[in-house]
């Protein structure tokens, strides 16, 4: 039985519509000089009509499925974060095991933000366990839909996408996945869909009132993301004993450009083993870590044995670091995947 668990996979979907700071300006009173100083973002995806977090889940495991270099039907467990399922129920994974011919089992984590990095802790567990070979991972949003698009202090951040990996055990590498997870329920108001759960159920009024959007203390949710990206990810480091010279690569959620700034310094890192992608993408949610990873691997960013690290925060409000090495398969190293807009488009 393995001690260990790796990423031998991964794949990517972004929609074909881009949303530029100056298709805000139009929309609401900001500009793109506004954004771009305050959160580094310059452009977002936006879901086309058609488009929901199932489906473009299903593309990004698809191709993450074949990054791995493993079938569909050697999947035997589907985990997926998101913070917009398609449906309260059935579960996203189901939908998307389904799509995919998954006979395996198959369920959603939702921790905000902080989704794909639970989802992944749980998937290393289970990996190294022994108990499932191979485990499909996705954070997948759709944050385009429960967006107050008068708001600009909650509209300029978010855009829409999805992300995969492929975890299996390994007898390779030199340390144990290791993953710190954290919440604090009283800061759950920071960061908050009002209405459409059984707290506050879908009604005319709910909807007159637009509660089923997005709210947001942004100063506050600020603070505590400079604040547990640093603690939580100086706590892996810990645990390991590693220090900022043994990390090949740092991904970051990609929220804010401020924050993952304060946190380099603050770390010791160099921004040059950071990867960022956040100008392109603005916040996706549970997809912004998986998406970066997909594009750090195909930019030769990660190679095999690399130690990585990556780091999440969200509502909750919730935080997840840990720390993997990073391992490809034959197949994924000699198979080209692109990540361009037209070829990640469905037909």
């Amino acid at each position: 039985m393995s001690r260990r668990a790796t990423i031998r996979g991964c794949g990517m979907y972004v929609p074909e519509r881009v949303l530029t700071n100056q298709d805000l300006e139009k929309m609401v009173d900001t500009s793109d000089e506004w954004i771009t100083q305050r959160t580094g973002i310059k452009e977002r995806r936006i879901a086309a009509k058609d488009e929901t977090s199932s489906s473009m889940g299903t593309i990004a495991g698809t191709r993450a499925v074949e990054s791995a270099g493993i079938d569909a039907g050697e999947v035997d467990l589907v985990i997926v974060g998101t913070a917009t399922p398609d449906y309260m129920f059935p579960a996203t994974a189901c939908l998307i095991q389904d799509n995919l011919g998954i006979r395996g089992g198959a369920f959603d984590v939702e921790a905000g933000c902080t989704s794909f990095m639970y989802a992944l802790s749980t998937a290393s567990c289970l990996a190294a366990s022994g108990a499932y070979r191979n485990i499909l991972v996705v954070g997948t949003e759709v944050l385009s839909r429960i967006m107050d698009w008068t708001d600009r202090s909650t509209c300029v951040l978010f855009g829409d996408g999805a992300g995969a990996v492929v975890v299996t055990p390994s007898e390779e590498g030199t340390f144990d996945p290791t993953f710190v997870l954290g919440a604090d329920g009283s800061g759950g108001s920071a960061l908050f869909l009002p209405a459409g759960g059984s707290f506050q159920p879908a009604s005319s009024e709910t909807v007159n009132q637009g509660l089923h959007t997005i709210r947001m203390a942004g100063p506050e949710v600020f603070r505590f993301a400079t604040r547990v990206v640093v603690d939580s990810t100086r706590e892996v480091m810990s645990r390991l004993a590693l220090g900022p010279e043994d990390i090949d690569l740092f991904i970051p959620h990609q929220a804010n450009e401020r924050i993952i700034d304060s946190a380099l310094k603050r770390l010791s890192f160099p921004a040059e083993r950071c990867f960022l992608n956040i100008d392109r993408y603005g916040n996706t949610s549970s997809a912004s870590i998986p998406i970066a990873l997909c594009e750090a691997e195909k930019a030769g960013r990660l190679r095999a044995g690399a130690t990585l690290l990556m780091v999440g925060f969200g509502a909750g409000l919730t935080w997840a670091a840990g720390a993997m090495q990073w391992q490809l398969t034959p197949a994924s190293v000699s198979r080209p995947r692109a990540t361009d807009s037209r070829e990640l488009t469905p037909a």
